[in-house]
């Protein structure tokens, strides 16, 4: 971890706008998704230039969040009280930068009526609730298509639209565990353990934004729009591709390995100096062997190259027990940065482990600037990371931070939709809008 606890990591740059328009520039995306997964896809989308309308209802955002980002504004101009904290959850404002807020309650048919209307002038829908809840709200693909013959619907069901497990609801953790990722996941002498972090969503954010991107294109040549269904079990699949083959041509299940290679050795994580402190070291092949031993030897760790127990890659396998135990030993005397880049230099694949505050002391990731900050009218400052990729002709950095609740209720109504104050009004008192965050209707 970090040698310097203590220290502020620095203000991240603002993020710059570009004066080029973006590549999904002109495209209108209607954001109906909940949770991690699709909020990511759309998230994404709307970083590319898309204007992303996210749709929530009127008691869509907890009013006492489990955890809140301090306000640095007058609490006053949030719009709702003396207070706001459902306009600084940290989790929200990540996943739904860039983006726009509605508020409309889709359980009353004027709601309905109001999204159709928007379907009409947008490009794409996202939803990625279980397959029955659609058809509940009666928005299916024939509803959505007679309004939109140009529309790319897309949904982003846990198992699929057919088969027995259909309308069986699922979150990360559990599509890790039907996928096989979890049981792959672990150390030898455990039980299954879950993926770190969002896993699940951030893959099935992705493979969901690119299969939108294609389908636009397909549009572009066919004038006509189609649904795009994304199980987001069949994405953790294509992480296990290896395993499945292993089983059918081999029989054998496979097998449970930490941090260990199936080939490779050493391979792992092991203790630095300090608290909590982690290096990574792997040796792809003997001369990655003989540099490490090189490293091992200046340290007085009589490890000669040709120990019978290591002689070749296959030996070091078979003992990699012992040689784990050899170099947590030696490990655990160095700092991990600075032995991370003496074994870089020696020829040695390693780095040293870093935690979230590393990462913003990272000279790396600062000079590349790999997460910059939006201004937030409830937050201040708000760090939001960059997407992965640089376009050269056409940045993609993040355009806004994440809306305040009801944000563009205005914009949507009025500017997009042409509806008049009274319509408007209307809305506001059957329910179907609110400017201000209700209390959930008892079920």
């Amino acid at each position: 971890m970090s040698p310097e606890p203590d220290r502020a990591p620095p203000l991240l740059p603002r993020a710059t706008q570009p004066d080029t328009p973006r590549p999904l520039a002109g495209i209108r995306v209607v954001d109906l998704t909940v949770a991690v997964a699709g909020p990511i896809s759309t998230q994404l989308l709307a970083s590319l230039g898309a204007d992303v309308i996210r749709i929530e209802t009127p008691w869509g955002r907890p009013r006492t969040p489990a955890t809140v980002a301090p306000s640095t504004t007058d609490a006053a101009t949030l719009g709702d009280g003396a207070d706001a904290p459902w306009n600084r959850m940290p989790l929200y404002n990540e996943l739904n930068h860039s983006k726009r807020s509605l508020i409309l309650n889709l359980l009353d048919p004027r709601g309905r009526d109001v999204l159709l209307d928007l379907v009409e002038c947008s490009d794409v829908l996202v939803e990625n609730f279980a397959p029955r809840v659609m058809g509940n709200f009666d928005l299916e693909w024939d509803v959505l298509r007679e309004r939109n013959p140009g529309l790319v619907f897309v949904s982003m069901p846990a198992f699929g639209k057919e088969g027995p497990l259909r309308d069986r609801v699922s979150y990360g953790p559990g599509i890790d565990a039907m996928s096989g990722l979890s049981w792959l996941s672990g150390y030898a002498d455990e039980g299954p353990l879950k993926p770190g972090n969002f896993y699940c969503d951030q893959n099935a954010g992705l493979h969901t934004a690119l299969a939108v991107v294609s389908a636009l294109r397909a549009r572009e040549r066919t004038g006509r729009g189609q649904t795009v269904e994304l199980a987001m079990i069949e994405g953790e699949l294509q992480l296990v591709a290896d395993a499945l083959l292993d089983v059918q041509f081999s029989g054998r299940e496979p097998a449970r390995m930490g941090n260990a290679h199936h080939c490779w050795a050493p391979h792992g994580v092991y203790p630095a100096a300090g608290d909590d402190a982690w290096i990574a070291i792997v040796c792809r092949d003997d001369q990655d062997w003989a540099s490490l031993c090189a490293e091992l030897a200046l340290d007085g760790v009589d490890v000669a190259a040709d120990d019978p127990r290591f002689r070749t890659a296959l030996r070091r396998w078979k003992h990699r027990d012992a040689l784990d135990d050899l170099l947590r030993g030696w490990t655990s005397r160095h700092e991990p940065q600075a032995l991370a880049e003496r074994l870089q230099a020696g020829g040695v694949p390693a780095s040293n482990v870093q935690g979230a505050r590393d990462l913003l002391l990272d000279p790396q990731f600062l000079a590349r600037e790999a997460a910059v900050t939006v201004p937030h009218a409830g937050v201040g400052p708000s760090p939001v990371p960059q997407p992965a990729f640089r376009l050269s002709r056409t940045p993609t950095p993040p355009a806004k931070a994440a809306p305040l609740f009801a944000e563009d209720n205005d914009y949507v109504f009025h500017t997009l939709l042409g509806y008049d104050r009274e319509r408007v009004r209307g809305l506001i008192d059957a329910g179907v809008t609110s400017y201000a965050l209700m209390e959930r209707p008892p079920r």
